[in-house]
């Protein structure tokens, strides 16, 4: 997951990550209200999430794809693991992502 601070950015990230096969889909969320400190000032921004959906071994290739198409400083990268799911729908993640 990652977040940004424009619509169009998001929808950007995401189609990059599918059209790559770095990611099977990419949902991007509605806006966000996000309060963090930033160079020792608390910022309040709205932003977009975008969930991208990858296998484990692509991990790393949507990381280094996210840290180049990113325009923050320090974006947020976040994995999350997948204890369980439905094994078509897994296995269309894994296919789209190889």
């Amino acid at each position: 997951m990652t977040t940004t601070d424009d619509e169009q950015k998001a929808e950007r990230l995401a189609r990059g990550a599918v059209e790559a096969r770095l990611a099977a889909c990419a949902q991007v969320s509605a806006p966000v209200t996000s309060v963090f400190r930033w160079q020792d000032a608390i910022e309040t921004s709205r932003e977009w999430q975008v969930l991208f959906k990858t296998a484990a071994a692509r991990y790393e290739a949507l990381a280094a794809y996210l840290l180049e198409a990113h325009d923050y400083d320090t974006p947020e990268i976040i994995a999350t693991p997948i204890t369980r799911g439905g094994a078509g729908y897994l296995s269309w993640v894994a296919e789209e992502t190889s």
